[in-house]
């Protein structure tokens, strides 16, 4: 890079810098991240550093904090209220401690304390003669904004020292600086309530708690879940502690909160421990915090070493590596599930979390963008805590310049064309053709499962190879397979290729209630299957059924209706089931038949089954009973007529008896069906 190119980036640095810190602190309207923001300034001292003559008044790298806003009155701070340097390694810790040593042997064999750096506000808190009389933001270090009716708002911070009677006397007058911020829950709890109003809610707490201090209404203030935490002395007319964790404790007598997670590191080699602590536990942690401050215990050796340009030498901040920046959003993607739910994906421009590049992010659902209107082209806020995946936390408007688009959900599935269905009141969207590609795997495991159709020896990892090798593309093509088909397969000889075939065709006699259920159509489970197979004759019939029709059934709810019926009417489903009657696997209703026999002695009987049986098993009782005109639920109700119990029966034994519902045993089951 030339001279001439390398000043005019120190040009457009300090210009952007200042731009963002007016955002920052002026606005509390950030349209970067933090670590956007260290990496400008970062470069900015770099070329600071090569060229000393370039260095001016008014570069950002000469100045402690933020401008200070005309809305506030002008507080000037007793002692300048400094920024501290960063490290964002051990590496960089490790030479701060050496540069310090050089300056002061004293420092080689120093204790520390480690306090976190919480994500908030910046404040100072004045008292004379124990009374708080003055609240200020610390602006630009050197003047800051009067607060003081807005920080009496917060219920953590002492009217009066000390809070307890018995506590240490303060000096007549005590400067004391703090940070104010928000829990997360208290965040997410105020975001809730605002959702809810119909209000816009927050990027994240740290804007919020900013925001919320700064308003010229304090009645504003006083309803924002906001908190405080002090941890430093700016001024005092009296003697006050001399080492940083002993002014902890005072403070903490005082009255004033101080963050319990502080703790005492007797040498550089627990400080080393406890950055490797503070990492594990930073997504445990109740509010945000982008680090941790490292602080020599010595106060007055930390004010011999002075500074380094505006930094003071006997403290550092140590950076833990981001979780949120910002970039811009390029698109946004659907991915298929194996259930059929449809959910978005951010595809971002290219940027870097936590020394990993982030591409894509998930969206949570079509709600989520809608509720916070994500637009194509926003500039949005990602967030990766530890391994979670990365997710967009919402859009910076204030950086939109209206070439952002609104996203429309897909009205067609992206696997397969099909059109997709969203039931009122439901988050979730969904593609409801059984042959999509994107869900066939899944598809296919619950057609054959245990509770389905029971095909026996087809399991997860053969059902891969069959959609793998091409030879099934819908649950319809196992009834067409060959012995050809499965030799050539991995693992498949002849006996297991017969083995598989027999299983199959086996299926074709499950009853209608299994085969209902194979179908997986959205909110159609194992009882549900069976209320509809007692309900109508075939599929045939249900497939005709009107939502009227479907309604009148016992549990079957609006949406539940409105997804048969869907169902049903996809050209897709409607050639898989074709595809099934030719294969001959097409059920009949064993209640209609046994109805139109006159052998229907369970009708109308409610039954719950629980413990072993003799001779049957868990789901062979249930079609048993079913094939009867019997209902069979999951739990025992004041509603059940009979508990059928076998061996090792549990805890719906106990509650028959408290209900009083008479107990059976497989004989008594088999006398009362007349058998």
């Amino acid at each position: 890079m030339s001279t001439d190119e390398e000043y005019a980036e120190l040009q457009r640095l300090k210009a952007e810098i200042h731009y963002h810190v007016y955002r920052y602190h002026v606005l509390d309207a950030p349209v970067i991240s933090d670590l956007e923001y260290d990496r400008m300034v970062e470069r900015l001292k770099q070329i600071e550093a090569a060229h000393p003559e370039w260095v001016t008044p008014d570069s950002p790298s000469q100045r402690v904090g933020g401008a200070v806003s005309e809305r506030f009155a002008k507080v000037r701070h007793p002692a300048p209220i400094l920024s501290l340097g960063n490290a964002f390694g051990v590496d960089e810790l490790l030479a701060w401690v050496e540069r310090t040593a050089r300056l002061d042997e004293r420092v080689r064999s120093a204790d520390f304390v480690v306090e976190p750096k919480i994500d908030g506000l910046t404040v100072v808190l004045t008292y004379r003669d124990g009374v708080f009389v003055q609240g200020a933001t610390r602006g630009d270090g050197e003047v800051g904004e009067d607060i003081t009716s807005n920080l009496r708002t917060l219920k953590a911070l002492p009217l009066r020292l000390p809070v307890d009677p018995h506590g240490p006397k303060p000096p007549a007058t005590l400067v004391v600086r703090g940070e104010a911020f928000m829990f997360i829950a208290e965040f997410e709890k105020l975001n809730r309530r605002l959702q809810e109003a119909g209000e816009r809610t927050y990027l994240n707490p740290r804007n919020t708690a900013a925001g919320s201090l700064r308003q010229l209404d304090p009645g504003l203030t006083a309803s924002r879940p906001l908190t405080l935490y002090t941890y430093a002395i700016v001024a005092a007319d009296g003697p006050t502690p001399q080492k940083q964790w002993d002014l902890l404790q005072y403070l903490k007598a005082l009255g004033l909160p101080v963050a319990p997670e502080s703790q005492y590191c007797p040498g550089l080699q627990e400080v080393l421990e406890a950055v490797e602590a503070w990492r594990a536990k930073r997504d445990r942690l109740p509010y945000e915090a982008d680090g941790i401050v490292i602080k020599l215990n010595d106060l007055r050796l930390a004010e011999e070493l002075g500074f380094v340009g505006k930094d003071p030498r006997g403290a550092l901040a140590f950076k833990f590596p981001a979780r949120e920046v910002t970039t811009r959003l390029l698109d946004i993607g659907v991915n298929v599930g194996r259930t059929g739910v449809l959910t978005p994906y951010a595809i971002l421009e290219p940027v870097e979390i936590g020394g990993v590049i982030v591409k894509q992010a998930t969206l949570h659902n079509f709600d989520y963008i809608a509720e916070k209107d994500i637009r194509i082209g926003d500039r949005v806020l990602v967030k990766r805590a530890g391994e979670v995946i990365p997710y967009v936390i919402g859009p910076v408007v204030d950086a939109r310049t209206g070439d952002e688009k609104p996203y429309v959900p897909p009205q067609t599935c992206p696997a397969c064309g099909q059109s997709v269905e969203h039931l009122e009141g439901e988050v979730a969207w969904y593609c409801v053709n059984l042959a999509c590609p994107a869900q066939l795997v899944r598809n296919l495991e619950h057609f054959v499962s245990r509770g389905t159709m029971d095909i026996v020896g087809l399991g997860i990892k053969i059902v891969e190879q069959l959609v793998e090798a091409g030879l099934v593309k819908s649950p319809a093509d196992l009834y067409s397979l060959s012995k050809d088909d499965l030799l050539k397969l991995e693992g498949f000889a002849e006996k297991k290729a017969e083995n598989l075939l027999q299983a199959i065709a086996a299926s074709r006699e499950r009853p209608l209630a299994r085969l209902i259920s194979a179908l997986g159509i959205h909110g159609v489970g194992e009882v549900m299957a069976a209320d509809l197979a007692r309900a109508f004759t075939d599929l045939d019939a249900l497939a005709s059924a009107r939502l009227e029709d479907l309604m009148m059934i016992e549990g079957v709810g609006p949406n539940t209706a409105q997804s048969i019926v869907d169902w049903f009417a996809r050209p897709g489903n409607r050639e898989f089931l074709a595809r099934l009657k030719a294969a001959g696997v097409w059920p009949v209703s064993e209640q209609k038949q046994a109805a139109a026999q006159g052998s229907q002695p369970l009708a109308g009987l409610t039954f719950v089954v629980t413990g072993t049986l003799a001779s049957f098993s868990r789901e062979g009782v249930k079609e048993y009973i079913q094939a009867r005109g019997g209902k069979v639920t999951d739990s025992v109700s004041k509603k059940t007529d009979y508990l059928v119990a076998g061996e090792a029966a549990g805890s719906k034994l106990d509650k028959a008896r408290q209900l009083g519902v008479p107990v059976l045993d497989e004989a008594g089951l088999l006398k009362l069906a007349g058998e």
